[in-house]
């Protein structure tokens, strides 16, 4: 008991020592504190005293902090009204660049229809084909009486042996890539749907058909028949010839762009799509082609060509109160769907640097001289001038010189007609007498004429890369007569095939020269006309009198001159040959280098009339190639495939009853 009181004792007394001596510090650390108020100011300061004069004053440290923080507020203050006001359309435009996207959708290309409405160039899904050899299998029936499905490897070089024939590729060449790869292998791009459906059809694994977003090919389902006027569309899918290139802005569909909002994760908000966000409209192209009429022109021309070995030729129909061509044939041709392939084939004939020629339409980019097809059109500026009328005669003895003191220009044949009518003048084709009609007319005004109806020009045609004709200039045409004399009978200047059926219009519809084209318009679904191409007025160049005049002349070509193998019974018909010699190596020497041609009207003696024209380039037979047995048969031939397209009725039915009579009495006889 008096031990714990001792314990605690001690303890309170050490708890009391401890408190004393607190109080004795404080008191003296206060007793420190008013020493150093309390010291004189002229003494020496303790050390203390030193420490204390030179703390900051706590007041002056408050003020710079206000002092930083106004002015930090106030730069922020500026910055915002920097932001929401004077920057604020710029930031608008930087936010909508990344909030809006904008989209334009593909559409397919428009179709193209011929005058019947006969789809000639579509766009359809293609496919992209990829090969996978470490999975080539298939499947099989078991053998016997177990029916059950069993899967069978298929090696590289048996499925490159079943591939190759539908991709139109070289087995070894299919093989190299399998071996080079397991998977992933491309194969094939730009794929039509019937090679796609007959892949399908071998069921074999390991190959991937897809379709990508973009994916769309331009197919032409007739092939080579109409492309010397569609033109085709390149690997890229872009236009490189005819309608394709010509109206490719007509072709492709105006398609918008749309904004949508995007999210912050790049996420397209679909409730801001419109409805009619992929809607386009159902418009199609039609053309003025007729594609049985060309199917009918072609087949005529390439029988004629291989008759006689010509490396090319060309038929045009051409409305001649509309210009509208109704027919555009060039040989040889290519297809559209192949154009590759084809102009490589036929490098191998023609050499490589010509073989891109395959492509040109040579009937619009293509002039030379159009020989005696022309000579219509000199008489009727002869007439136009008034120095011959129909019943002027002339004295052909078989040559005559243009120039003293040069060679006498001679008919084809070094034929002598004697004394001869206009009309005989372009029935026997003769040379001496368009000279002698055209030495009576003023050489100047002549060479006004020349240029008055569009010679060395281009008449406008909607179809790519057409080249105009060349003419002398007017100092050399006034310098000597000799240019005159071989302009008479359509030598020493060139025109196009185009350009030539443009002219011998004018004398089929009245003395109009009109603008030769391909196009009709847009059209929608229920064959109604939305956009029409806008056409240049035609030009009154000869008077309707004279054209008249003319054409009635050019139907006793058929009648009782050269152009006698384009008589169809029961119908009136006009027409002119020609055989033009070409220039080679500076002169006219060759025989085998030159054009023939023949150039027709159909009905005379109707208002709706359609020129005919068909050439063939350097002809080689048995026979003397002349414009009336290589051209004209041809030009027969197309207008009896028109009269039965268009209807067209007979101009004396009674002559076709006779034709008939008269080849079943010859059927009998020959049979007999």
């Amino acid at each position: 008991m008096s031990n714990i009181r001792r314990k605690k004792s001690k303890q309170f007394g050490n708890n009391h020592g401890d408190s004393v001596r607190r109080r004795s510090f404080v008191g003296a650390l206060r007793h420190s504190i008013s020493t150093d108020r309390a010291a004189p100011t002229g003494g020496t300061p303790s050390p203390r005293q030193q420490q204390t004069r030179h703390r900051p004053d706590p007041t002056n440290r408050i003020a710079g902090v206000w002092i930083v923080l106004g002015l930090g507020s106030f730069g922020l203050l500026l910055r915002l009204v920097w932001l929401q006001i004077v920057d604020a359309p710029n930031l608008q435009k930087k936010a909508q660049v990344q909030q809006v996207v904008s989209v334009r959708p593909f559409v397919p290309r428009r179709t193209i229809l011929d005058r019947s409405n006969n789809q000639i160039a579509i766009d359809r899904p293609s496919y992209t084909i990829y090969a996978h050899p470490i999975q080539f299998s298939k499947i099989v029936k078991g053998e016997g009486l177990s029916k059950t499905l069993r899967k069978v490897k298929v090696t590289p070089s048996e499925m490159a042996q079943q591939l190759a024939p539908i991709l139109g590729r070289d087995p070894q060449e299919l093989l190299v890539k399998f071996q080079q790869r397991q998977t992933g292998v491309l194969i094939g791009s730009g794929l039509r749907e019937d090679i796609k459906e007959r892949i399908i059809a071998l069921k074999l694994d390991g190959l991937d058909i897809r379709q990508g977003e973009l994916d769309y090919t331009r197919f032409y389902p007739q092939d080579d028949m109409m492309a010397e006027v569609l033109g085709y569309l390149d690997y890229q899918r872009k236009p490189q010839a005819g309608v394709e290139y010509s109206q490719s802005l007509l072709l492709e569909r105006k398609v918008p762009e749309y904004p949508l909002t995007k999210t912050a994760k790049g996420e397209i908000l679909s409730d801001l799509v419109t409805p009619d966000f992929l809607h386009t409209d159902d418009l199609k192209l039609r053309l003025t082609v007729d594609l049985r009429l060309q199917r009918a022109a072609r087949q005529a021309l390439r029988q004629k060509m291989r008759e006689w070995n010509a490396p090319r030729g060309t038929v045009i129909v051409m409305d001649a109160e509309t210009g509208a061509l109704r027919a555009l044939v060039v040989e040889p041709t290519y297809n559209p769907n192949y154009y590759g392939r084809d102009v490589y084939n036929y490098g191998k004939i023609v050499g490589k640097n010509r073989a891109t020629s395959l492509l040109q339409n040579w009937a619009v980019s293509s002039p030379c001289e159009p020989g005696s097809t022309f000579k219509p059109i000199a008489v009727a500026i002869a007439l136009e001038n008034g120095v011959i009328d129909p019943h002027t005669t002339i004295e052909d003895n078989g040559s005559v010189i243009a120039v003293p003191g040069t060679k006498p220009i001679k008919n084809s044949h070094h034929e002598k007609n004697g004394t001869i009518d206009i009309a005989q003048v372009l029935q026997k084709s003769s040379n001496v007498g368009m000279v002698k009609i055209m030495q009576r007319l003023k050489p100047s005004l002549y060479y006004d004429w020349l240029q008055r109806i569009g010679l060395g020009q281009k008449y406008g045609i909607d179809l790519p890369l057409e080249r105009q004709g060349s003419i002398t200039s007017r100092q050399e045409f006034l310098s000597s007569p000799l240019y005159p004399a071989n302009n008479a009978f359509g030598q020493g200047f060139t025109l196009t095939p185009i350009q030539l059926v443009t002219l011998i219009g004018s004398l089929a519809n009245g003395g109009k020269l009109v603008t030769p084209h391909v196009v009709e318009g847009l059209f929608d679904s229920a064959g109604v006309r939305k956009d029409k191409p806008t056409l240049p007025e035609p030009s009154q160049i000869f008077s309707p009198t004279n054209a008249k005049v003319v054409l009635e002349m050019m139907e006793t070509v058929v009648t009782k001159g050269s152009g006698t193998k384009a008589l169809i019974p029961g119908y009136r018909i006009a027409g002119k040959t020609g055989t033009a010699q070409q220039v080679y190596q500076g002169g006219y020497g060759r025989d085998d280098k030159k054009i023939t041609s023949f150039a027709g009207i159909l009905p005379v003696d109707k208002q709706h009339r359609y020129v005919v024209f068909a050439a063939i380039d350097e002809p080689k037979g048995k026979e003397q190639a002349l414009g009336s047995n290589v051209a004209a048969p041809i030009v027969k031939s197309v207008m009896e495939s028109l009269i039965f397209i268009d209807g067209i009725p007979p101009s004396n039915p009674a002559e076709i009853e006779k034709a008939k009579t008269d080849k079943k009495t010859t059927d009998k006889t020959d049979g007999g």
